[in-house]
């Protein structure tokens, strides 16, 4: 591609509304207001003799009212997440909530209807809903979970000032929170993501600092932190098992996943039995740093004295050529993000301390939001969210209710854009130090990425059993925690103390719970596509950007089934992990 110059610079959200307070905003909540009202005047027509053409154009009237509240909802997210704190946009986004609490309890009565329809009936319309036919096949999915109509609007009112609000409460506490951290004898206060460029420091006692303030702060707030999180598993159990009957707590991320539970199992047992493979990693690692054992404050220490520093306008080139080196339509679409003004990548405070992608809608170009710090991995990360991006994209013809991929492999384009950076990396690198970098990176990133992710999903599923069943209070959540990270570490690196309160610093296991399987999935499931791609060239191009297209209108398992991966057993799992530990043996040569 050719080279241009690229401006770390916030976002503009005039694409989606173009303004909080005037007009144009008002015009969509009167829309959303009139379509509801729409729906309700249908309501009349639903019944088992319903005909398909009426059917239809009730369909049409369900995804004019999910459209319009995806805009409303993409707009609070998003202005919240440039200015966490700002009561303007906290306040529009709880009118937000409250609106769209409204509305779905004004329309609840069609998916009510769908989920309790006869079969017979039920075979005779699917044909005629076109691209929504996976929306109303995943409702039929949560038929024998489903309350009554005023159950379920409750449910929905009590969660706008609930767990909405709990989560709130969280997303301000963490994203105002500062960090003292001293540098050549200065003191100074860092933003979260400031002050994480430090862990990955050469400099151990840096390293060391960066974690003892992280959680020193988070550990000073851990009461607080942690009675959230135990109402966050309250209100998960009471609704999804005690009222819906949902057997366990992670079944029900599973059902909205639509995987089924033995799968997960057995990628969580798959992951289990690999700590071993990350722990041998972690012995090489610390014979490379000249200590007897890692300290958890060495786990993304750099291997070399190679500077890894990247500037943002090379780290989007860098992103952007590694996509159009396998896909050219990849790297235009990328590119959009940034031509459209839908990138924030300035650091700041108040700002969401993370990375993310959120394609609203599908005919908008989705926004891309990153803490670029000039770090290697924020050139990774930024390339992440991009392959995201291009996911949505490639999805865009798809129904607004069926476009966002399930989680699971929502990861995919995301993890496969990185491993597109590292190849590029690696095949133009000559320099022996620098490649055993660039490797050790990616064997940190996905321990990151599988192991790490799949020991909190772990500790939820112990968590939310303790705290139901147990009635456990947070210190004793913090010792389990810390149970937890002695399993996954063994003894190859040493534990310190305050890492306890390590859990309480993770937004996924408050916002989504048992979200974070979906990264293991996704890496291994991209590590076994690029082999694949490794095999076949270019013949494989078109293969995988189908997987894309599919977004979310169809099964994850059907969607991999016609792939040809059998996510079902051990081996196809083993087998990603077998990637990564040819990686291992290699910088095990490198050694000698």
């Amino acid at each position: 591609m050719s080279k241009q110059e690229y401006r770390s610079q916030g976002w503009s959200l005039n694409d989606l509304i173009s303004a909080p307070d005037g007009p144009p905003m008002e015009t969509v909540f009167g829309e959303l207001d009139e379509a509801v009202g729409r729906v309700e005047a249908r309501r009349e027509d639903l019944g088992s003799s319903i005909s398909e053409s009426s059917f239809v154009e009730m369909l049409r009237l369900i995804e004019e009212v999910g459209h319009l509240s995806r805009r409303l909802t993409g707009y609070a997210t998003l202005w919240l997440a440039e200015k966490s704190t700002d009561q303007t946009a906290l306040a529009f986004r709880g009118r937000v909530n409250k609106v769209l609490a409204d509305a779905g309890n004004r329309c609840l009565f069609f998916d009510l209807w769908w989920k309790r329809l006869d079969d017979t009936t039920v075979e005779r319309l699917l044909p005629s809903s076109g691209d929504v036919r996976y929306h109303l096949e995943t409702l039929r999915r949560f038929a024998p979970y489903t309350l009554s109509e005023q159950e379920e609007k409750i449910i929905n009112i009590k969660d706008v000032h609930g767990i909405s609000a709990m989560n709130t409460l969280y997303d301000m506490l963490t994203n105002d929170l500062s960090f003292e951290f001293e540098v050549d004898g200065e003191t100074t206060q860092l933003t979260l993501t400031e002050l994480m460029v430090h862990a990955r420091s050469a400099d151990p006692e840096l390293r060391k600092a960066a974690y003892q303030s992280l959680h020193g702060v988070f550990g000073s707030h851990g009461n607080v932190l942690g009675e959230i999180y135990k109402h966050v598993v309250g209100d998960w159990h009471d609704e999804n098992q005690q009222l819906r009957g949902i057997p366990t707590a992670i079944s029900a991320r599973n059902l909205q996943n639509d995987i089924p539970d033995d799968v997960v199992d057995v990628l969580l047992e798959a992951c289990r039995k690999n700590a071993k493979l990350f722990q041998r990693y972690f012995r090489l690692k610390a014979s490379w740093l000249g200590v007897e054992k890692l300290r958890r404050y060495d786990v993304y220490a750099p291997v070399e004295s190679v500077s890894k520093e990247i500037a943002f306008s090379e780290g989007v080139q860098l992103a952007l050529d590694s996509m159009h080196g396998f896909a050219p339509r990849m790297a235009e679409l990328a590119e959009r993000v940034l031509a459209e003004g839908h990138l924030d990548s300035e650091v700041r405070a108040g700002k969401d301390t993370g990375a993310f992608c959120y394609g609203v809608v599908p005919e908008i170009t989705p926004w891309v939001l990153v803490n670029y710090n000039g770090q290697h991995s924020d050139a990774t990360t930024l390339a992440h969210e991009l392959g995201h991006a291009v996911h949505a994209m490639l999805a865009a013809d798809h129904s607004s209710l069926t476009f966002h991929s399930s989680l699971p492999l929502a990861e995919t384009a995301s993890n496969f854009a990185e491993m597109l950076v590292l190849k590029r990396l690696l095949e133009s690198e000559t320099d022996s130090h620098v490649r055993r970098s660039l490797l050790a990176g990616f064997v940190d990133d996905s321990y990151a990425s599988i192991l790490r992710q799949i020991f909190f999903v772990l500790f939820e599923r112990e968590a939310h059993n303790v705290i139901n069943n147990e009635g456990a209070t947070v210190d004793q959540l913090a010792s389990r925690y810390l149970e937890n990270l002695r399993e996954q570490f063994g003894d190859a690196v040493e534990l310190s103390d305050e890492f306890r309160w390590e859990w309480v610093s993770i937004p996924h296991i408050y916002q989504v719970p048992f979200y974070c399987y979906a990264y293991a999935f996704g890496l291994l499931l991209v590590l076994a596509l690029y082999r694949q791609y490794e095999q076949e060239g270019e013949a494989f191009v078109p293969k995988y950007l189908r997987i894309l297209e599919y977004g979310g209108s169809k099964a994850p398992v059907e969607i991999l089934d016609e792939a040809g991966f059998d996510v079902r057993t051990e081996t196809f799992w083993q087998g990603g992990f077998d990637v990564i530990g040819e990686m291992i043996e290699e910088l095990e040569k490198s050694e000698g």
